[in-house]
């Protein structure tokens, strides 16, 4: 399966991606059917998702390969798409919302139905949800990129703090958190390594703020390709992306902060009155199975969310990454008004 799987996989990277890739404008919906026929049963299913094209699209075909349900792909920002759920409460024309960070997901729970995957007992406590409103999908470290043609190795910032000198002014790309849930996943662990209680972080936040020079990007990806183009000297970024970058030969590198980062997982959650409940759970089941969860490891370099299968090699570990004590209840709860404050940040409002 695996080599039919990789075959696949290539294949795909020489085709022409139409799905939009996370924070994108545009909303695509893309369906394609099984290839091989598909099992009994068969179905189909409609998923949000966020993720970048290069991801959803191999491991749709995959699933659809495998069972014969049809998927429906309708791609966007994590804050659109999230809205488009809310908006249609009651009544979803979705099933699946797929990859949103862990902390986005909880904010909207009431919209999820609890479901406990039959892999549960496969994955690592730390990135579960207890009240199952929501799958892990994979751990993401939050990390700052760099362009090594623009920095040199004597002016390398090795810290949060150290995007705060001038010498950075208008040349960080930083992705607008009420668009992009990476983002917003980004300002929480800034906020919470400068002290999100006694209003040190967002003092922090000011700062950096004005360092950006008023430039917020649309969406994550805007970033993930800004700073191998070299519009942008540094980059707030998920650590996935910008090792697919380093892989196709861009020239950054990967810094993570002295303060400490976050390596919240993104996840899957099913949408309360799916129409298409079995298959959503068929779905969901097949995110976190040991295969799946090995072959995008291996091939996004994407961190793994169970206890059974191996780290990625060549990146530091995990538990060697120094952490901030990443707090999911209160960024959940108090999302709304962190981003109107961030907002109101932006806009000389604060």
């Amino acid at each position: 399966m695996k080599k039919r799987w990789l075959k696949g996989l290539v294949a795909m990277a020489l085709m022409t991606l139409t799905i939009t890739a996370c924070g994108a404008k545009e909303d695509t919906a893309a369906t394609t059917g099984s290839e091989s026929g598909g099992k009994a049963g068969g179905g189909k299913l409609t998923v949000y998702s966020p993720n970048a094209a290069e991801i959803n699209n191999p491991i749709i075909k995959e699933f659809q390969d495998r069972t014969g349900i049809t998927v429906d792909l309708i791609s966007g920002g994590t804050g659109e798409l999230l809205k488009r759920v809310q908006a249609e409460a009651g009544n979803p024309l979705g099933d699946v919302f797929w990859a949103g960070g862990a902390d986005s997901l909880e904010s909207y729970k009431e919209y999820f139905q609890p479901y406990k995957t039959k892999e549960y007992d496969n994955l690592l406590p730390a990135y579960v949800d207890k009240n199952s409103y929501w799958t892990p999908f994979n751990a993401l470290p939050m990390v700052i990129t760099y362009n090594k043609e623009l920095v040199s190795e004597s002016e390398l910032p090795k810290s949060w703090e150290d995007l705060l000198d001038p010498k950075w002014k208008g040349n960080i790309a930083f992705a607008d958190p009420s668009k992009s849930g990476s983002s917003y996943t980004q300002l929480v662990t800034m906020l919470t390594a400068f002290g999100k209680e006694d209003g040190k972080g967002w003092d922090y936040v000011k700062k950096l703020v004005a360092n950006m020079d008023g430039k917020i990007l649309s969406g994550s990806s805007l970033v993930q390709r800004a700073v191998p183009d070299k519009e942008f000297a540094l980059g707030i970024t998920l650590e996935d992306a910008a090792l697919r970058y380093i892989e196709g030969g861009s020239q950054i590198g990967i810094i993570y902060p002295a303060e400490g980062t976050s390596a919240v997982p993104d996840g899957a959650a099913i949408m309360k009155g799916s129409k298409n409940l079995e298959q959503a759970k068929q779905f969901v089941d097949f995110l976190v199975s040991k295969d799946a969860q090995e072959i995008v490891q291996k091939e996004f370099k994407r961190r793994s969310v169970r206890k059974d299968v191996a780290p990625v090699e060549g990146l530091p570990q995990t538990g060697d990454i120094k952490l901030v004590d990443y707090n999911f209840d209160w960024a959940a709860t108090n999302k709304d008004e962190i981003i109107k404050k961030f907002t109101r940040i932006t806009t000389g409002q604060e």
